[in-house]
């Protein structure tokens, strides 16, 4: 099954405990300008989109998942926002103008499974983003790939559904396999008892290195401002999970 398919209905229950306020507002103290036009890639259900607007970004969401989207422009309706979503894959971002601002957080990066993936999407924001302008993303760390999620499995259970998640990490090409195995509360027998159904979904990320990602950036015409221990505003060390990185168009 494609990556964030049924899985999109599901996200925002088993992802409830993540400060996405935090995480906005860090974008936003990031980015410095208020008012400016911001492309999100990776936009996934909307959380982060939706944060933006209300802060008072001219915002547009993409994603590469059609399901993600159908949420999060549900979402955004309920919320009484007007925010154009749009199907796109990030390593060809497509625009009728320049964007003073890309942000991709929430791992979107560790998606492009390898170096020259990682490339095409700077050399694509290159092209979209006005001269001076800003490329923000976040990537979970090598160290917590391999260290944290590593070969590890770990669960969670609601009253109508639940995953098993399953990690497979391959050191020598730096990938990890994240099997995810969901049940899904599909009614009742006829004596009352729950009946779930079940489905799976495989999504591999690469544990993409500091240097790598610099040295791309650069090599795509970036100037990398910044390298910070994601949610700080501090170098990050080598157990840092989540490196924030800052670029910006020359």
């Amino acid at each position: 099954m494609a990556q964030y398919a049924r899985f999109a209905a599901l996200y925002d229950m088993f992802m409830d405990d993540v400060d996405y306020d935090g995480w906005a507002k860090y974008i936003a103290e990031l980015i410095g300008r208020p008012c400016c036009t911001v492309l999100e890639c990776g936009c996934g259900t909307g959380e982060i989109t939706v944060r933006l607007k209300k802060l008072g970004f001219d915002i547009t969401g993409s994603d590469i998942s059609r399901d993600m989207l159908e949420v999060a422009s549900e979402k955004a309706r309920r919320n009484g926002l007007r925010i154009p979503f749009v199907r796109m894959d990030m390593r060809n971002i497509a625009l009728h103008r320049q964007v003073d601002c890309i942000v991709a957080p929430c791992d979107c990066v560790n998606y492009l499974t390898s170096i020259r993936a990682c490339e095409e999407f700077f050399q694509s924001a290159y092209s979209v983003i006005k001269p001076g302008g800003l490329l923000l993303f976040d990537v979970s760390s090598r160290y917590k790939l391999k260290n944290i999620l590593g070969m590890n499995t770990f669960s969670d259970s609601r009253e109508d559904a639940a995953y098993i998640w399953r990690n497979n990490y391959d050191s020598e090409r730096k990938l990890i396999e994240m099997e995810l195995e969901f049940f899904v509360r599909a009614g009742e027998s006829i004596d009352g008892t729950p009946l779930f159904e079940r489905f799976t979904e495989t999504h591999i990320q690469r544990a993409h290195s500091e240097q790598e990602l610099h040295s791309r950036l650069e090599g795509a015409g970036f100037k990398v401002k910044n390298v910070f221990d994601a949610f700080k505003f501090i170098p990050p060390g080598e157990d840092c999970e989540r490196l924030q990185f800052i670029a910006i168009k020359q």
